[in-house]
């Protein structure tokens, strides 16, 4: 079967060509319209300067008629006749003793006597470490240990109240703030904490690191030689939160 269409006589063979001769001629008026430059064509004036001689005019000098100053004023003549007056009265001279003493003085001797010297004795405040201290502070639940029994008691206890008092901060969770908070307190003479030092990445985690260590309970002072002294003790408390 014959096409029916001439293809010589096809009117979208040659699209292609005519759009990109088209789109070529476009460009082409669009640049030189770009490019185009005109100036404003403004009227030049010409002036003519004119150059004149200066003369300069000499300015006489005037001598003005200012009066002389006054004279200065006559200096005081001294008296002709000088009247010497004779000194009637005796004036009694003071005499001014001296107050230094010298090899021939004698000194006296004051004796101070003594009868009672109280001495008062002031115990010196001072914080001992926990792994040095001779008798580390008792834990509650700790009694009737030894001494290296009762320090693995004293760091489980401690251990324990963090795990049980642990609450991670709801802030810190929606701004996803995690990381290790380094902790450090004293137990006082009296087995009071106290002096509670945090240092984290974050304000809030270790405003809620100090919270926990404040809830510690009250416990048996430790002691340096038999008598009470202040014990420092440090631990750190990781914030890791882990989904459920």
């Amino acid at each position: 079967m014959l096409p029916k269409k001439n293809p010589e006589v096809e009117i979208g063979r040659n699209s292609g060509l005519y759009f990109a001769i088209g789109l070529n001629i476009m460009l082409l008026f669009t640049y030189f319209g770009l490019n185009y430059k005109s100036y404003e064509k403004d009227v030049l004036l010409a002036d003519v300067l004119q150059m004149e001689q200066q003369f300069e005019e000499d300015i006489p000098i005037t001598n003005l008629n200012t009066p002389p100053p006054p004279p200065p004023p006559p200096a005081a003549a001294a008296p002709e006749i000088i009247n010497v007056v004779e000194d009637v009265e005796e004036v009694q001279e003071s005499i001014i003793e001296s107050t230094e003493s010298n090899q021939s003085d004698k000194i006296e001797e004051k004796v101070v006597q003594v009868d009672e010297v109280e001495v008062e004795e002031v115990e010196e405040e001072i914080d001992v470490p926990f792994a040095i201290v001779e008798s580390v502070p008792i834990f509650p639940g700790c009694e009737g240990k030894s001494n290296q029994d009762l320090r693995a008691c004293f760091q489980s206890g401690v251990l324990g109240h963090v795990k049980k008092n642990f609450k991670y901060p709801e802030v810190a969770l929606q701004l996803g703030m995690h990381g290790r908070v380094m902790v450090s307190f004293t137990v006082d003479r009296d087995g009071h904490v106290s002096a509670i030092k945090t240092r984290g990445p974050d304000k809030i985690l270790e405003e809620e690191a100090r919270r926990i260590i404040s809830l510690l309970p009250a416990m048996e002072p430790g002691k340096q030689r038999g008598k009470p002294v202040k014990v420092t003790f440090g631990l750190p408390i990781n914030f890791k939160y882990v989904p459920q």
